[in-house]
């Protein structure tokens, strides 16, 4: 049924079918109607970052904004759940349309602008859920907040999501908000990453709990810039890196009619990008820190190639759009 469903909504105009996906799967999560897309998927637990996980493959943040659909996507098989990305203050995100498909090419195109309902809503949404498995929380900053003040709204939100997370996420590699990229390089990554490692050491003795910290970075990035991130996170002792976001790149797709949108690509025509910075970036910490591999993986050899790369685990996102949730089974299996 869920096969059937999900070829009926790629027909469907992409941000109708995604608002629509979330809205069953909410309602559904809870009740007998989740047999449609729950699945079992059998442990291969993983130590990461002091945590173990059920299994390497994880959501990626994007598809659950504000946290919606933490137990349909757990009843899923998902060895670890990412919800966001999400903003201190609610925000619109921007102009539609800002989400188009590119099937032949299993791929997405999306300018979503962090359109979310705050950092609140998500909060009383993981409350909600009776999921108890790992809940990774992606945070960003709003639009609006200057760059210069962009650590304001992390820490906003790091406070807020701390006790409710497993791990946390620093996002500051989407495309789509005007100048987050530039917190990726030199003295503004560093005061970034020093703000926060500061508040989550304090944030550790206020809950009595050590949740670990991530930054996500881009698959836009030359093999110095990604060494020298490297050379960042390892001076601010920070837990683990997710590689990469979304690529600015339109070299895969050119000539494709949605090929000129503005937005960040993803799916299949990311792999290659996406593994040979995972690559440099495991050859730069040289095992110092665990990375989670994410943006292309659309099968088991994908995601063997991520972890043979220097990756602990994966992450989906545009390849489940196409495949659905058998695309977790096969991946999970070691």
């Amino acid at each position: 049924m869920y096969s059937l469903v999900q070829k009926a909504l790629l027909k469907c105009d992409p941000e109708w079918s995604h608002d629509f996906s979330i809205r069953f799967l909410k309602s559904t999560q809870r009740n007998f109607l989740n047999a449609t897309y729950k699945q079992h998927v059998d442990d291969s637990p993983i130590e990461c970052f002091g945590i173990t996980f059920p299994n390497r493959v994880g959501l990626a943040a994007g598809l659950d904004k504000n946290g919606e659909c933490i137990d349909a996507f757990a009843a899923m098989g998902f060895g670890f759940v990412e919800v966001g990305t999400v903003t201190p203050k609610p925000q619109p995100g921007n102009d539609k349309p800002r989400l188009f498909r590119l099937p032949e090419h299993e791929a997405i195109i999306n300018r979503f602008g962090f359109n979310n309902k705050g950092v609140d809503y998500l909060i009383e949404q993981v409350k909600a859920a009776k999921f108890k498995g790992v809940l990774g929380i992606n945070i960003g900053k709003n639009k609006d907040t200057p760059d210069e003040n962009a650590l304001d709204d992390y820490l906003i939100c790091l406070d807020k999501v701390y006790p409710h997370a497993t791990y946390i996420t620093v996002n500051i590699s989407s495309p789509n908000t005007p100048g987050l990229r530039n917190l990726q390089y030199g003295e503004a990554l560093d005061s970034l990453l020093s703000g926060l490692k500061n508040r989550q050491q304090e944030l550790a003795k206020i809950h009595n709990k050590y949740i670990p910290l991530l930054i996500k970075i881009a698959p836009d990035l030359s093999e110095e810039e990604v060494k020298s991130i490297a050379n960042s996170l390892l001076k601010a002792n920070i837990d683990g890196v997710i590689a990469t976001n979304t690529t600015l790149d339109r070299t895969p797709v050119a000539g494709h009619q949605h090929a000129e949108e503005a937005g960040g690509l993803s799916g299949k025509v990311l792999t290659n990008k996406s593994l040979v910075v995972t690559k440099q970036l495991s050859e730069a910490l040289n095992g110092a820190i665990p990375i989670i591999g994410v943006g292309g993986i659309s099968s088991k050899d994908d995601a063997d190639a991520r972890i043979k790369a220097g990756a602990s685990l994966v992450q989906v996102y545009s390849a489940f759009i196409y495949q659905g949730p058998a695309l977790i089974k096969e991946i999970a299996s070691v």
